[in-house]
């Protein structure tokens, strides 16, 4: 098939799934779109809240683009203002992790698809 069509909103929220909804949505639309090499996810942040948890890749790197609300991203040790369609390229091995402001935060996340590529960062917004 050349091409494949979803609505994002219809995807299930891997958030919920985990006990995360109180701070986030997350939907990863890379199997429901047959991408084999692109990672697409939905995310939204509630107003005031962090996303659940920082991390890094090894090799992959992402676009993030901020669909409404705004906020801040945290990338290594510099924390970046982000507003609408505000897009920011995050390179491979940087730890990030966003914050949502009072409107809360909607972003796309694009990138390369590395299986095993994504490691957690325990306690980085505060460390």
């Amino acid at each position: 098939m050349s091409h494949t069509k979803k609505n994002l909103r219809a995807l299930e929220d891997s958030a919920l799934s985990y006990g995360l909804s109180d701070t986030q949505e997350a939907r990863f639309a890379r199997r429901a779109l047959a991408a084999e090499q692109t990672g697409v996810t939905h995310l939204i942040i509630k107003p005031g809240r962090r996303e659940a948890f920082a991390h890094r890749h090894r090799e992959a790197e992402e676009i993030y683009l901020v669909l409404a609300g705004s906020g801040r991203v945290k990338l290594d040790n510099e924390v970046v203002e982000l507003s609408e369609l505000d897009a920011v390229r995050v390179g491979r091995g940087t730890t990030r992790q966003l914050e949502a402001g009072p409107d809360g935060l909607e972003v796309l996340i694009f990138g390369s698809h590395v299986e095993g590529d994504v490691e957690q960062v325990p306690d980085f917004w505060n460390g």
